[in-house]
């Protein structure tokens, strides 16, 4: 018997130089080279210049340490709209920025070189730490595949920034909303500085919870009828936090509430108290009802303006009206210190009380406070609730756990505590109300995320904007030496401006008083000439905040309003908050037209990721490992609408879909290799069905893609394209196409159908995960046939062809492919009882509907080749009927397949299509 011939160089073997292997830890950085050899960004930018703008802004990281996971996350997506927008019809310039002043770089520096001699050589150490800290995570941002203007950066340090930052401030002294108060502010004793709401996250705490007895002055016992009998009468207030009571100057009621007077059986004393509070208390203290006897009920307006005695000083404290006063803890008589508390400040300053705050910037009681002078609040906490016991005035103490504002920064409890700061109103010049108006013009994504804001604006105080430290752009104004008048003028806040802009903030510290104030000026209140500069710096978030006035207005590639802020979704108190507040006091309007937040990444068990916790990932690690394009894809393939679960797991499944969408280009990209899109494409209307079926898969994908990229729901994106190539391409299409791609002759109609829509598949999938996956999409598409030899990142995505879309097409198919379905299974259940070994071995006989008959008649593909079989015998029937044996006919020695006329050739080795495909 004569060897059967080897055809296998007859065959069109696919062939590529595309690897199967992605390896790109190695060959990211080496296209990170040839990218900036190329000036890709700027000339992506200039390819794009007279296209229309969109402007993303970017929110500023924070210049201090490495960046983690949530900073990855956060420059990648937002480099996925950029590219995206690169890529579909506008010029989208991306200018990165970095947040450089404020308190964790001053306490860091402080921590590393000690104490500074001076603010001249504090400055200096900031602005070194910060640079190291910027350059850092630039080229980190780079090695994840973020492009942009690297190179012109906007940083808040910049001497032009810092003299903006205060233009700005001028523009927004001259709308009157700027003022000077003592009043209460959050305040960090740690790190002794007035903190914004921003700058506060609240956490649980231990605090010592007290019932207290003020004893009624007999104003209050006359005005109420309410004999003394054999006890005193009291009014009862709880707070939990014990060290404000030395500051306590007023008792609240509301006005409309009931009040009871209730008498101690035990000892005959009265207590006030509000008569719907009366249960909780009788519960919290653990005495019980029986105890008391109701002796008098009454409102709470009834009480106003009479006085309590304070439980431990000898002043008064006066009974105030005030419909802040709740029922949902406590007694309704509220312990009112207008040194320590917001809501105490105002009702206090209605009724003409000033505040008194007896504690230090470091926390302690100013050395002159009776009983507590020179302590600590928190040993102050234990002291007072001691001669509270002793002196007879506390009811009940018991230690409760509660929701407490902490320093963000240093993570400890803060103060209430009144101290002179700068302010800007929220109502004087109506910004509430015209802020709110613009909240509501804006496109929040998620929708959610308008209400949230807006509540923040709704309710929020004024905003303080004055902070005790050195590192930041200083408040320009100056104080008599005598007095303590404030000179708070925006010619000389400007001028200042211009001196900054020429030698940055420095030049505060160094010019003297002399240098800078007009001869002869003085005090508006006592004439005096002697005057001091401010050592208050502006709040962080206002640098931050005045942004879209020093980045976007003046940079000439950008432009104002922004199109899009992209941050955490914490910036609604934070970036987007300052931004918007700035933004309508100088110019009336919101600084951008879209707000688009994403959530935070947690550990696959939902806790923030924390090195106490040893749960941190460095992304870094992750890209060394795999490289920056599994990364980016598994940012996409998450919905980060919500916070984002971290794992192991995750990360493979996505490793493992990436390992599949590029299997996938390099079987397409080796099956292109005798194809020229430009000679050898078939026009759409000459294309066979099937390939008018896949023509309107892609577009539906192009469709579905383009509109989750614009609603930024990349998860999607990651969804349309893993699906596209491993079902309608891997298991239908390409695994259909095989037998004709490697068998028939190299330009048979068939085959260049089959290419045709192969390379419009690829295209479009290189073209549509470019933003997403750079690296791989510019790596892939030097394969592509007839490729300029130009950058990925300069072409543009498709755009849908609607006249490809054929849902009658598609509905017709869908019952081809459940066909399919039925019939591969059946063979496969063939295969494992050993009747056939592969598909190519069985024969089919095919019993279908007459609908179903009709259909598979009419699409023009042999049914052999639709279900990877050698012959299929079709019949009409009433129900679907499969039958699948062993052929019985010869094995072609080229394509394998069982046909009657192999042997009978006069290449008897071969089947008719093979025999012709060599001819």
């Amino acid at each position: 018997m004569s060897e059967t011939k080897d055809y296998k160089s007859t065959l069109n073997l696919p062939g590529t130089d595309f690897p199967m292997k992605a390896n790109l830890p190695r060959r990211e950085p080496e296209q990170l080279k040839e990218w900036e050899a190329q000036d890709l960004y700027n000339r992506v930018i200039e390819n794009n210049i007279k296209k229309t703008r969109y402007i993303h802004h970017d929110g500023p990281p924070y210049a201090n340490g490495e960046i983690h996971m949530g900073t990855a996350l956060n420059k990648v997506l937002k480099d996925m709209v950029v590219r995206y927008k690169n890529m579909t019809g506008f010029c989208a310039p991306y200018v990165p920025g970095w947040d450089c002043h404020g308190l964790p770089i001053e306490l860091q520096v402080e921590k590393k070189y000690g104490k500074a001699p001076d603010a001249l050589e504090t400055i200096k150490r900031c602005r070194a730490y910060a640079s190291e800290y910027i350059e850092k995570q630039k080229q980190t941002f780079k090695r994840l595949g973020v492009y942009g203007d690297w190179d012109h950066p906007y940083l808040t340090m910049n001497y032009k920034y810092e003299a903006d930052i205060i233009r700005e401030f001028a523009k927004i002294v001259e709308k009157d909303a700027v003022y000077r108060a003592d009043k209460p502010v959050y305040w960090c004793s740690s790190c002794t500085t007035a903190l914004a709401e921003a700058e506060v996250e609240y956490k649980d705490h231990k605090s010592a919870s007290i019932y207290v007895k003020f004893r009624a002055c007999d104003d209050l016992v006359s005005k109420l009828g309410v004999q003394r009998g054999q006890g005193d009468v009291y009014v009862v207030i709880w707070t939990t936090t014990p060290w404000t009571l030395p500051a306590n100057l007023a008792i609240s009621v509301h006005p409309d509430f009931v009040y009871g007077a209730y008498r101690n059986k035990t000892n005959g004393q009265t207590w006030i108290m509000g008569e719907e509070l009366f249960e909780n208390f009788i519960k919290d203290t653990g005495f019980s009802a029986s105890d008391f006897e109701k002796v008098k009920s009454f409102k709470g307006s009834e009480m106003e303006k009479t006085n309590a005695e304070h439980p431990f000083f000898d002043r008064k404290s006066l009974v105030l009206s005030g419909t802040h006063v709740t029922t949902e803890a406590g007694t309704g008589c509220v312990h009112t210190a207008p040194g320590h508390g917001v809501e105490d400040y105002i009702i206090c300053k209605e009724y003409g009380i000033e505040a008194y705050n007896p504690v230090d910037d470091n926390g302690a009681f100013y050395p002159d406070l009776p009983l507590f002078g020179g302590m600590n609040v928190n040993d102050g906490n234990r002291a007072i609730v001691e001669h509270l016991d002793k002196s007879g005035h506390l009811i009940k103490m018991a230690m409760v756990k509660h929701s407490y504002p902490h320093c963000w920064r240093c993570k400890k409890p803060i103060l209430f505590r009144a101290t002179p700061q700068w302010f800007i109103s929220m109502d004087k010049t109506g910004l509430r109300k015209k802020t709110l108006s613009e909240i509501e013009k804006v496109k929040w994504t998620p929708e959610r995320g308008m209400n949230r804001i807006y509540s923040m604006v709704e309710n929020r105080p004024d905003w303080c904007i004055s902070r005790q430290r050195i590192w930041g752009v200083p408040i320009i104004y100056f104080q008599c030496s005598k007095c303590g008048h404030a000179i708070l003028d925006t010619g000389l806040i400007r001028k200042i401006a211009d001196m900054v802009e020429k030698n940055g903030i420095e030049i505060w510290h160094s010019s003297d008083v002399s240098e800078i104030l007009p001869k002869g000026t003085k005090c508006a209140s006592c004439k005096s000439e002697e005057f001091k500069k401010s050592r208050d710096i502006l709040d962080v978030w206002f640098d931050s905040g005045v942004s879209h006035a020093a980045v976007c207005q003046q940079n000439k590639m950008l432009g104002w309003p922004a199109d899009l802020y992209f941050e955490g979704s914490d910036q609604h108190r934070g970036w987007f908050h300052t931004s918007i507040l700035t933004s309508v006091l100088t110019t009336g309007e919101a600084p951008y037209k879209q707000v688009v937040t994403h959530g935070f990444i947690v550990d696959k068990d939902g806790y923030k990721m924390s090195k106490s916790m040893g749960n941190v990932v460095d992304p870094m690690d992750l890209v060394k490992k795999s490289g920056a394009d599994i990364l980016r894809l598994w940012v996409a393939h998450e919905n980060f609408i919500d916070d984002i679960s971290y794992s192991d797991e995750s990360y493979s499944r996505v490793t493992e879909a990436y390992r599949r969408i590029r299997n996938t280009w390099r079987f397409i990209l080796g099956n292109l290799s005798d194809f020229d899109p430009a000679g050898h494409s078939v026009e759409y209307s000459k294309l066979r069905e099937v390939d008018k079926w896949m023509a309107h898969k892609l577009n539906m994908l192009l469709k579905n893609v383009r509109d989750a990229y614009e609603s930024f729901e990349f998860y999607k994106i990651f969804q349309l394209v893993h699906n596209f190539c491993v079902v309608e391409l891997s298991s239908f299409y390409m695994d259909i196409a095989k037998d004709t791609l490697y068998t028939d002759k190299k330009d048979s109609y068939e085959r260049r159908c089959l290419q045709t829509m192969l390379y419009s598949s690829v295209d479009v999938l290189i073209k549509i995960l470019a933003p997403v996956i750079p690296f791989t999409a510019e790596e892939a598409w030097a394969f592509m046939p007839a490729n300029k030899k130009g950058s990925i990142h300069f072409e543009s995505i498709p755009e849908v062809k609607s006249d490809q879309i054929n849902r009658q097409l598609e509905d017709k198919w869908q019952k081809i492919l459940e066909l399919r379905e039925n019939i591969l299974k059946a063979a496969e259940q063939k295969r494992k009882d050993k009747i056939i070994g592969h598909s190519l071995d069985a024969t089919v006989k095919l019993g279908l509907p007459e609908e179903l008959y009709e259909i598979l008649a009419s699409i023009g593909i042999a049914p052999d080749l639709l279900f990877i079989v050698s012959n299929v015998e079709l019949y009409k029937s009433s129900d679907l009927e499969i039958e699948i044996t062993k052929s019985v006919y010869a094995k072609c020695a080229r394509c394998w397949q069982y046909k009657p006329e192999v042997g009978s050739l006069a290449n008897k080795e071969l089947c008719k299509r093979c025999s012709s495909a060599i001819e």
